[in-house]
């Protein structure tokens, strides 16, 4: 299981959605000829929507190479050279679990298999594979070809030297893969979000703030401090010298009382029509390029500033 040569990788990607496209955008930045990425999806225009769609989430000097990556008819003819097949279908256990033991059957030995679910762990994903140990889930924080978090989330069962190949890989392309230690709903990037999107549904809901003065109020504070540090780095330096330790001794009771007091909200409860009637209001239909563009000038800036310390 030797880490292969730049020039010798072969990505299969199976599924072309969001984050199948920009994933191929990322991968094309980083192989030598465009022919090595290829993308495998059961849409009788996939030809036509790759080569239409795939250019947008490129930068114009790379718009032609999508026409140049391989377009696989066949799950066999996809996955029968891959060095590397990175699934990213519908969120099924049924899909997922049925195509596994397929690619399995058809594709080299000691490629890579990697799935890009944002909840269905690789025990449930393998239950019918020969061989489990070679399925790793990879969940990129969306869009992949900006954002630099992968949670690498193995099953009990999962190579140590898949993981070690995988984690080579997504450094050397200048990712931030991290090792989530073990299977867990949600894994840990989206319970972090969704315990936030959780709350400020509760703030709105109970009438404290509008949708509109909700993300001002992340944009305009929190949401600058954590693109420079997490929150207990954050926390840390907000207790002075004592750390994060002084800052539990200073308003630990507050925290308390915040914790004890935290929305409690359920998908299909009442609040959804207020919440979303707010959010369709204000935003309409949300300028995604724009928002790309500026997160990447953010994550620049912060590298930057990184690299002077």
């Amino acid at each position: 299981m030797a880490e292969v040569k730049n020039s010798e990788t072969r990505i299969t990607l199976i599924g072309s959605g969001t984050i199948g496209l920009s994933l191929a955008a990322l991968h094309l930045a980083h192989l030598t000829r465009p022919e090595q990425l290829c993308i495998y999806d059961t849409r009788s225009d996939i030809r036509e929507y790759v080569h239409f769609t795939l250019p947008q989430y490129l930068p114009p000097r790379q718009h032609g190479l999508a026409k140049d990556i391989r377009i696989a008819s066949t799950l066999e003819s996809a996955v029968e050279n891959a060095t590397i097949i990175q699934e990213q279908g519908p969120e099924s256990l049924s899909f997922k679990s049925s195509l596994w033991p397929e690619v399995e059957k058809l594709a080299p030995g000691d490629a890579l298999f990697w799935s890009s679910t944002s909840g269905i762990p690789a025990s449930a994903q393998a239950v019918n594979m020969k061989d489990p140990s070679r399925l790793l889930v990879v969940h990129p924080y969306n869009p992949p070809h900006i954002m630099p978090l992968l949670e690498l989330v193995p099953s009990s069962q999962t190579d140590q030297r898949v993981i070690d190949r995988t984690l080579a890989f997504w450094r050397a392309r200048g990712r931030s893969p991290v090792v989530i230690k073990k299977e867990y709903t949600g894994f840990v990037a989206n319970r972090l979000a969704f315990a936030l999107l959780r709350e400020s549904i509760h703030l709105v809901n109970a009438g404290l703030v509008t949708v509109e003065e909700l993300d001002r109020i992340v944009e305009t504070s929190m949401g600058p401090r954590w693109a420079v540090s997490g929150p207990f780095k954050s926390y840390h330096a907000g207790g002075g010298k004592d750390g994060l330790e002084g800052f539990f001794r200073n308003i630990g009771g507050t925290v308390q009382r915040c914790w004890d007091d935290s929305g409690k909200v359920n998908v299909g409860d009442e609040w959804e029509k207020n919440v979303f009637q707010q959010t369709r209001e204000i935003y309409g239909d949300v300028d995604v390029d724009w928002r790309d563009r500026t997160t990447k000038k953010v994550l620049e800036a912060v590298d930057n500033e990184k690299s002077l310390t």
